[in-house]
């Protein structure tokens, strides 16, 4: 990667590992929280639980320009089954299945027929497997799709510069989707102050850490009480769950020094992006961050996440002369 014209190839396997990573770990979150909001709602928590799902994903002109109301019907077609969406669950496997046929000179045998498998089984879904009494049962085995990619991805994939691309889209998609999860809760699920400490609130922190995956994990650390900084502390800033934003972090950083240490490639732009980042995170508490604009930190953390990605493909396969609209042609 010295030379763009020398190494083209490993180029476009580098963004294919990257994209498929990123599309992987995106659909295994949107089952995560389409599960969670369908109990929810059916349990009767949640005021605004559908409506959520697009605000997180900041698809509401889009999802308004062709839906009048943000209901079951409407939310889980766009997500689940509508094709022109980019960020439904099957635009994201059919891209995803795309970048695998890329790297097939890469990947095994066993992730390539997994994937493939996959793909074929979510483009065989209809409205009929996006009912309320099945969407759990999809969702279930959506997640366990994700979770065996994963396992087969770091069983079989070779340690090489590949792998590191792939961590790296793997947790900026994580790091970005934890912090939009915390802010929605905070910012939009509950819009009345009247509301924060009753069993409502209480519910819906339950759910967000379901949808994260995170809540046996949070009652190891707090075994009892919940409050509104102990889980938005543990979904940011805690070091041993998987899906904090610090862990991502962490992962980005260890990636980003891996390819420069260990095979001489440098995305000096993305490295102190993502130490200015991790600087900021060690530097105060969650109850310091809440002060100062829970908010406005998070919509800074998306944002240096989103340059950090920008600077990586600067780095390692976007041409100078592409402009940020071609950039962004796959988020």
């Amino acid at each position: 990667m010295q030379s763009r014209s020398s190494t083209y190839l490993l180029s476009r396997y580098a963004e294919a590992l990257f994209w498929l990573a990123r599309y992987m770990e995106r659909i295994e979150n949107l089952a995560r929280l389409l599960d969670v909001t369908e109990t929810f709602v059916r349990t009767g928590g949640g005021r605004s639980g559908w409506l959520s799902i697009v605000q997180i994903n900041a698809d509401e002109t889009r999802f308004f320009e062709r839906y009048s109301v943000a209901n079951h019907d409407n939310v889980v077609q766009f997500y689940v089954l509508d094709r022109d969406n980019p960020t439904s669950i099957v635009g994201s496997i059919a891209a995803a299945h795309e970048n695998a046929r890329t790297l097939r000179p890469l990947i095994s045998t066993e992730m390539w027929t997994q994937l493939n498998v996959f793909y074929k089984e979510v483009r065989a879904l209809t409205p009929a497997d996006t009912t309320p009494a099945r969407l759990s049962r999809l969702c279930d085995l959506l997640k366990q799709r994700c979770q065996t990619h994963a396992g087969i991805t770091s069983g079989t994939l070779f340690r090489d510069q590949g792998w590191s691309f792939y961590t790296l889209g793997k947790y900026l998609e994580r790091g970005d989707q934890t912090t939009r999860l915390v802010d929605i809760k905070y910012h939009t699920l509950l819009p009345s102050s009247q509301d924060v400490g009753t069993a409502l609130d209480i519910s819906q922190w339950h759910a967000l850490l379901r949808s994260a995956a995170g809540y046996h994990a949070f009652r190891r650390v707090y075994p009892s009480g919940m409050t509104p900084s102990s889980v938005a502390g543990f979904m940011l800033m805690n070091h041993s769950f998987p899906r904090s934003l610090v862990t991502g972090v962490e992962q980005v950083r260890t990636q980003l020094a891996q390819l420069r240490q260990g095979h001489g490639l440098r995305a000096t732009e993305a490295a102190e992006i993502i130490d200015d980042l991790r600087a900021a995170l060690l530097a105060q508490s969650i109850d310091e961050v809440i002060g100062h604009g829970l908010h406005e930190f998070l919509d800074w953390v998306q944002r240096r996440l989103s340059s950090t990605h920008a600077a990586i493909a600067d780095a390692f396969w976007r041409a100078p002369a592409e402009s940020e609209g071609q950039s962004q042609s796959q988020s």
